[in-house]
């Protein structure tokens, strides 16, 4: 499940602060790395987690990979949080919310 993938990548507090950084501008590889004490494959790692949940995008121009934030995956993903936690829920409202975000992802993914 699509929403499965999205707190995976949000459970981890690098991804959570690549995130952040991001939130202010496209930012490359490198400078992304900048602001972190970890190895360049585990930043790899991190931006894969993040990409394959949609959280962000890539870019290659020339030698460099720039990364930017998908607002648009997180405006879904707060939509399904307040339907999740809303005083009296209604499943099927939840399970709308669920479908309609794992439909958007499969779409985004067919289309180039």
């Amino acid at each position: 499940m699509a929403l499965d993938i999205v707190f995976k990548a949000l459970a981890d507090p690098t991804r959570r602060r690549i995130l952040q950084l991001l939130n202010d501008r496209e930012m490359t590889a490198g400078q992304l790395a900048e602001n972190f004490d970890i190895s360049a494959p585990s930043m790899s790692h991190h931006f894969n987690i993040l990409k394959q949940a949609d959280l962000i995008s890539a870019r290659r121009e020339g030698q460099q990979i720039f990364y930017s934030l998908n607002t648009t995956v997180f405006q879904d993903v707060m939509t399904v949080m307040f339907d999740l936690f809303q005083k009296n829920p209604d499943t099927a409202t939840i399970a709308d919310s669920t479908a309609a975000l794992k439909n958007d992802r499969t779409k985004g993914k067919s289309n180039p």
